[in-house]
């Protein structure tokens, strides 16, 4: 019996589903940090720095990496202290700005990170193998609702 089943019943029935949702992306989690791990050596924020900059080919301020990746300037910079030493991102200067310095992939980093994407992308495929095409169309719906309620409650909320 799962987590969620254990509940009693005089739990509402959004608490299941909050605690089965909260409870598939963790599985899903940890499935593809280790994935990452076994397969290419990395971890799940060093892919993430890496996605974030395989979008934006010109690189990114360390200060937009960590806005977007939403951890500390220290994380990010840690990271991308790794990623340089193996030839996998640079740090350019920033004219102008004797602090800040641009991130980009290398021609390495964006080949690593190529093959990398594919496998993260098979991985997401297999995690919902289970569901049907027009189940996947209904779930991706009612997330979508889901996500915009929420949304509407913050800004009420500001």
């Amino acid at each position: 019996m799962d987590l969620e089943a254990r509940i009693h019943s005089e739990h509402p029935d959004e608490l299941r589903l909050w605690l089965r949702l909260l409870t598939c992306t963790q599985l899903i989690e940890t499935r593809v940090r280790s994935n990452l791990r076994e397969q290419f050596g990395t971890t799940l924020p060093r892919f993430d720095l890496m996605a974030q900059l395989e979008r934006e080919p010109d690189g990114m301020l360390m200060k937009e990496l960590s806005r977007r990746m939403m951890v500390t300037g220290g994380n990010v910079t840690g990271i991308t202290d790794q990623l340089v030493t193996e030839g996998l991102v640079e740090r350019n200067d920033v004219e102008g700005d004797r602090r800040a310095y641009r991130v980009c992939l290398t021609a390495r980093g964006r080949k690593a990170f190529a093959a990398m994407a594919r496998a993260h992308e098979q991985w997401i495929v297999d995690a919902f193998a289970s569901l049907s095409a027009a189940e996947r169309a209904t779930l991706a719906k009612l997330l979508g609702r889901l996500k915009s309620r929420q949304k509407t409650m913050e800004e009420e909320t500001a």
